[in-house]
């Protein structure tokens, strides 16, 4: 048995999950001890309501159960975003979908909104999935009654390919939203034309 088979599985996964900085922001790997805060921001019916799977009202039990499964999957890769000084400020990720393509997921705490995290924070998600892992495309969505989200997409390069619906949770049924697309391609000639300043990469 490996030393790395010997611990916890919680610390597996967070090796496995490389920590991202970028100019204000640092995503790093989930943690069990991170629900109270997660609870709190993630307890907004605004936040549920434009996202696929968020409960609403968000208990610390839901948390828990999020933080738990995190990272579990091999085709998955989950991050708490948080500013220089450690504060939790909301968490984003993707996952592979049927079509083996990942799908970027966000949100932020409400008091966060409108200061540019969420960009940064999906820019260095691009860069990781691009550079690092080498996918050819990535997918993500935002709902039509939500242009702040669909903005950061489109400040990310993605590109808009149709309407679609997506169940949500919060709300127990599902709703439109704006379907997006970013090839590799295209982020190359963002990042040669400099629109997409690069990540610095560390290890936890």
């Amino acid at each position: 048995m490996t030393c790395l088979e010997q611990l916890p599985s919680e610390q597996i996964r967070e090796r496995s999950i490389p920590v991202l900085e970028t100019e204000r922001l640092i995503l790093r790997a989930p943690r069990l001890g991170d629900a109270k805060t997660v609870a709190a921001l993630a307890n907004d019916r605004r936040i549920a309501e434009n996202t696929a799977r968020i409960p609403h009202p968000y208990k610390r039990a839901d948390a828990e159960d999020w933080l738990a499964s995190a990272n579990a999957r091999a085709d998955e890769e989950t991050f708490l975003i948080t500013l220089a000084d450690g504060t939790i400020i909301g968490a984003c990720g993707f996952d592979v979908r049927e079509d083996g393509v990942p799908d970027v997921g966000y949100w932020l705490g409400a008091e966060y909104w409108g200061k540019g995290y969420a960009t940064e924070a999906v820019r260095a998600l691009i860069d990781r999935a691009f550079g690092d892992l080498e996918y050819d495309a990535l997918h993500s969505g935002a709902r039509v009654t939500n242009p702040a989200s669909r903005h950061v997409l489109e400040k990310c390069g993605f590109q808009w390919t149709g309407v679609g619906l997506c169940r949500i949770r919060a709300l127990k049924s599902s709703a439109p939203i704006d379907r997006f697309r970013l090839e590799r391609g295209i982020w190359a000639s963002l990042k040669r034309w400099g629109q997409m300043k690069p990540i610095v990469r560390r290890v936890a």
